[in-house]
């Protein structure tokens, strides 16, 4: 399998690699997708995608960023010419903290998605990585009247109910889930992974954040761990692993055309 939201480009990862992606192809996590947040980082991540055969990148701007301007879109086009840039994002909305303003993450949402539909409509097609904090009845029909694909979307880190796993699906798009859904506080999130049908369905670490059970509380988290993750959504649906490990990376292939061995 392989580590399909990661942000190997953030120094407590940078300083560690290769190491960290031989501990991960040691615990059979043969690749990692690493996400940019803005567009310098997604330039440093695709340059380091190009330094190693089994990391994959993406290209955009993360909600948290929207003040880190100004953005320079027309690198989204000069960075998806990359073999190795695999996807859009992460971008969408955050409702959680203060700044920057929602405003702002709007408008900064806005002018990403007008920049990949024209790039969608040139030829230049790509899955979209969503980041979704709180904000569901607000991003979902901002996506909707973008008139790109939602089954070619999904929402990354998911925290939210059943309920917000069900508007996510209704719009068509995927689910993944992070170390969170192992906590033992998060009882809704893992009500969520076992409602979400399974060819709908994606694994991740998020590192260096969110280290799932038994390494909670661990920086940094390691794209090794999300075989953690994966072996506690099997046990919460009752499936076995080789049976689980096989339908994830069969989405992983047909979501991010990445094949995870």
């Amino acid at each position: 399998m392989i580590d399909t939201h990661c942000h190997l480009t953030f120094p407590e990862l940078g300083e560690l690699l290769p190491d960290l992606l031989d501990e991960a192809a040691m615990a059979g996590v043969t690749g990692c997708i690493t996400i940019s947040t803005t567009l310098d980082d997604a330039q440093a991540a695709v340059d380091l995608a190009g330094q190693f055969d089994r990391v994959w990148a993406s290209a955009g701007v993360h909600p948290l960023y929207a003040d880190h301007g100004p953005h320079p879109w027309p690198r989204l086009a000069e960075l998806a010419r990359h073999p190795k840039c695999m996807a859009w994002g992460e971008l969408g909305l955050d409702n959680h903290y203060d700044r920057p303003p929602a405003a702002l993450q709007r408008l900064v949402l806005s002018e990403q998605l007008d920049h990949i539909a024209q790039l969608h409509s040139s030829g230049i097609s790509k899955p979209i990585i969503l980041h979704c904090r709180e904000a569901f009845d607000d991003l979902i029909p901002i996506l909707g009247a973008s008139d790109l694909p939602p089954d070619r979307m999904v929402f990354h880190c998911f925290t939210g109910t059943v309920d917000d796993a069900r508007k996510c699906l209704d719009f068509g798009a995927m689910i993944s889930f992070t170390g969170v859904v192992t906590y033992a506080n998060a009882a809704d999130v893992r009500a969520a992974a076992a409602f979400v049908p399974l060819d709908r369905l994606m694994v991740e670490t998020d590192a260096p954040f969110l280290a799932p059970a038994p390494h909670r509380g661990k920086r940094p988290c390691r794209p090794a761990w999300v075989r953690h993750t994966a072996e506690a959504i099997a046990e919460i649906r009752h499936i076995p692993w080789p049976d689980f490990h096989h339908a994830i990376n069969d989405n992983t292939r047909s979501f991010f055309g990445i094949d995870a061995y």
